[in-house]
């Protein structure tokens, strides 16, 4: 319990460096299957797969943000209407 107190106290978050690794067979796949509900283009899918061969991680989030900002796209936007009716309390004499 001590050591990890000290640890914490003594850790440096600027020291850490991160760790990437390519994305397994497993890991694409799963990707694939992602983009199959959607139409894209086919750059957009080797991009993917580019960014997955030294990054899985990352590969997961481009594709998240991608079809997030599609999903975002198509949906309809809805228009906030402002409705004026006539006041009752005013008669026009």
């Amino acid at each position: 319990m001590y050591k990890a107190l000290i640890e914490d106290i003594f850790h440096d978050p600027e020291e850490i460096e991160e760790t990437t690794f390519p994305a397994t067979d497993k890991d694409l796949l799963i990707l694939t299957e992602k983009f199959l509900r959607f139409e894209i283009p086919s750059k957009v899918f080797l991009q993917a797969i580019a960014i997955a061969d030294y990054d899985g991680a990352a590969a997961f989030r481009y594709v998240d943000n991608y079809l997030t900002t599609l999903k975002n796209k198509n949906k309809p936007k809805h228009k906030k209407l402002l409705v004026l009716g006539a006041s009752t309390r005013f008669d026009n004499n």
